[in-house]
């Protein structure tokens, strides 16, 4: 009997210690990731044409009269850095919810059109309608939300949606840039620089107004997916196995898509499509945190440091100013070619 005993306690403590192995390594990659979010906020403060040193920046975020230092730092830096970790935080909980939850890593939303149906809106609103500011976030969040659902309603039933809704789409977001690229031939030259600038994917211009509704979705969204965050994970079992464990599979799935959408859209509206951070966030952040670690949180920490620290590079790494989500872009394109590679080779999803 104690034979049969020791093996079995053995195991039961090597799972344990597995166990508290994977929730410090998380913790501790959370707190990394944490730091180099404030690490880099605070360099997106204090660094430009002028540099303030981190004295001037405290005061001024204290709300003291600093000369110089409160109109550049309260005025320009911060509503840029503040819009660059919101946004972060958006693109990358509802990149890794898509990926989780279709259990495939070309599932997220600038690859899948949802981004390319609110740039569409925000192109027409600039350059046919001549709207700007509320208006035009308005609009593209209507439309980049009017596009998902359409790719859902196109993909859903069967047994292979989450294939058939990326590769539907893929083609939406393809269609959908066609209308882009022929707005941008018939607009005047000067809403084709507007428009450009905002298609790259871009901080310029950040104002502090801007950010309340963006504020307001990722308060509001970001604790609904992780409370939703165990059903996600046993959705990467299959609807099959998630049903079994108690999950009702389409509440669920609904409520993911809309949350997820909501804060892509939200933060496509705000600062423009920035390029792969809802791609390559999720991916990130599950190999900094480990297998089958809980990865929402991190994907959204991971987010906010590729902007912020995609925007610095694109400030004051070359000689001309790069917008971030030209940064961005360079970092993820080749990713998103080596998945295709893979996926191609596999002869499926991944």
């Amino acid at each position: 009997m104690a034979a049969l005993t020791l093996p079995a306690d053995a195991a039961i403590a090597r799972v344990r210690a597995g166990r508290r192995h994977r929730v410090r390594r998380r913790i501790l990659a959370m707190s990394i990731m944490s730091v180099l979010v404030v690490v880099l906020f605070g360099a997106m403060l204090m660094l430009g044409n002028t540099i303030y040193p981190l004295s001037d920046v405290l005061a001024v975020l204290s709300g003291q009269q600093v000369p110089g230092a409160s109109f550049a730092v309260g005025t320009l830096r911060l509503p840029r850095a503040l819009t660059a970790i919101l946004a972060g935080f958006a693109f990358g909980v509802a990149g890794s919810t898509f990926q989780t939850m279709l259990r495939n890593p070309l599932a997220s939303p600038d690859v899948i059109g949802i981004t390319s149906g609110a740039s569409a809106a925000a192109v027409l609103s600039l350059v046919v309608l001549h709207w700007s500011g509320a208006a035009t976030m308005a609009l593209a969040l209507v439309a980049g939300i009017a596009t998902a659902v359409v790719i859902y309603l196109a993909a859903r039933g069967g047994e292979s949606t989450g294939g058939r809704l990326i590769l539907i789409g893929i083609g939406v977001g393809a269609m959908l840039d066609a209308v882009v690229a022929f707005l941008l031939l018939r607009a005047a030259v000067w809403d084709l620089a507007v428009a450009t600038r905002w298609m790259t994917g871009s901080l310029n211009g950040s104002r502090m107004e801007d950010l309340p509704p963006l504020l307001i979705a990722v308060i509001v969204l970001v604790p609904l997916v992780l409370l939703l965050s165990r059903d996600l994970r046993a959705l990467e079992l299959g609807d099959a196995s998630a049903t079994a464990l108690g999950v009702r599979v389409d509440r669920t799935r609904i409520l993911l898509v809309l949350a997820a959408v909501t804060l892509a859209c939200f933060a496509t509206a705000t600062t423009g499509p920035i390029a792969f951070v809802a791609f390559l966030a999720g991916p990130i952040a599950a190999r900094i945190v480990g297998p089958g670690a809980p990865v929402i949180l991190p994907a959204a920490l991971t987010g906010a440091v590729l902007v912020l620290a995609a925007d610095l590079l694109g400030q004051f790494a070359f000689d001309t100013k790069f917008p971030v989500g030209v940064i961005t872009g360079i970092l993820g394109a080749p990713y998103l070619i080596y998945l295709l590679i893979r996926t191609s080779r596999r002869g499926g999803s991944s």
